[in-house]
């Protein structure tokens, strides 16, 4: 099984988002062989709490565009780690150190990879994602 179409343009558009904040390090795993409850997770970092909130409000308002809403939010007040669910993804933003702390891309290094534009990789940090084969 592999992500819907739905959820890889969920995921695109949500990178995208990110990238055009500036986040750092922005991989999509698609998960949809080890979960159920979703199909791609996206994840980004930035370097301080006011950006990652920037980073969340801008693909907050870009998937609403596309009729999509968060059916929850963790995280946004302390803006640290700020998780958004959207059932067909969940996009999980961090900051820089809680991103090299917990290493998700640890957990996740076995699952296929969306492929990214290059405009949402380009010019963007080999960070963690690099160290377990997630960056592109």
């Amino acid at each position: 099984m592999t992500a819907t179409d739905r959820a890889r343009e969920l995921a695109i558009a949500a990178a995208q988002a990110a990238s055009d904040k500036l986040a750092d390090d922005i991989v999509a795993y698609d998960v949809s062989d080890v979960f159920v409850i979703t199909d791609a997770f996206v994840l980004a970092s930035a370097p301080n709490d006011r950006q990652v909130r920037a980073i969340v409000d801008a693909i907050e308002e870009q998937l609403l565009e596309l009729g999509a809403k968060p059916a929850r939010r963790e995280g946004q007040r302390e803006g640290r780690w700020v998780l958004l669910d959207y059932i067909d993804i969940v996009v999980h933003v961090q900051h820089a150190e809680e991103r090299t702390y917990y290493a998700l891309e640890r957990l996740w290094k076995d699952c296929p990879i969306i492929s990214l534009p290059a405009s949402v990789t380009s010019g963007r940090s080999a960070g963690p994602a690099a160290d377990f084969g997630g960056a592109q």
